[in-house]
């Protein structure tokens, strides 16, 4: 596995000067050019066009090389949007919820919590079915209860949906009881995902399947 976040750096970097480039043709092609006449504007306009397509062949290839031929998972927490893609095809669209930014503290004053959904690149670590939520110490604080001490009393079942992919500590992709709420930013961090659309992530992606968050 790639560091967390080159990939997605890079990819991003490329697409910006991609489009840079694109509207820079656009420019060249469409703006007019004082003090050259026609024919000296012409040849200078398509040196120019054919320099501009030489790069963006470039920057294609190099856009096409990037993109796993595998299937993968892309998750845009703005838009909150979930791509299922194979290479650069979509194989299936879902609306998300992902993480509020909202702040929680412990009423102790040592500890806070922000409920950010992480950015990067990240992997499938592990695949549940019907899990079971082990509530840590947030959730209790949150709902204004005292932590238990048995650990018995933290599994909370029926709350994470009928399926589950954990990308690493302790965030998943999960179902959600709240689907009125998707595609909003509700979420403790997790991205939560309807039953439907949650099937077919969780049925077309396996363990080491590659998941690009921004």
């Amino acid at each position: 596995m790639f560091k967390a976040g080159i990939f997605l750096k890079i990819f991003i970097i490329l697409f910006v000067m991609f489009l840079t480039l694109e509207a820079a043709g656009y420019y060249l092609g469409s703006r007019n050019m004082p003090n050259i006449d026609n024919a000296e504007e012409t040849k200078y306009e398509k040196t120019s066009m054919d320099t501009l397509k030489k790069r963006n062949s470039a920057l294609r290839q190099r856009l096409e090389n990037l993109t796993p031929d595998k299937v993968y998972i892309v998750i845009d927490t703005g838009m909150n949007k979930l791509y299922l893609k194979k290479g650069s095809a979509v194989i299936h669209e879902a609306v998300v919820s992902s993480g509020s930014g909202n702040v929680l503290k412990d009423p102790s004053g040592n500890r806070q919590w922000v409920f950010d959904t992480p950015t990067g690149e990240y992997t499938v670590k592990s695949k549940s079915i019907a899990p079971a939520w082990t509530k840590p110490d947030w959730a209790f604080i949150e709902d204004g209860e005292e932590i238990p001490k048995d650990p018995r009393k933290r599994i909370e079942k029926g709350v994470l949906g009928e399926y589950a992919l954990g990308f690493g500590n302790g965030y998943f992709i999960h179902g959600t009881l709240y689907t009125r709420m998707l595609g909003r930013n509700v979420s403790h961090g997790c991205i939560r995902v309807g039953d439907k659309d949650l099937k077919t992530v969780f049925t077309t992606a396996g363990i080491g399947t590659r998941i690009y968050i921004f």
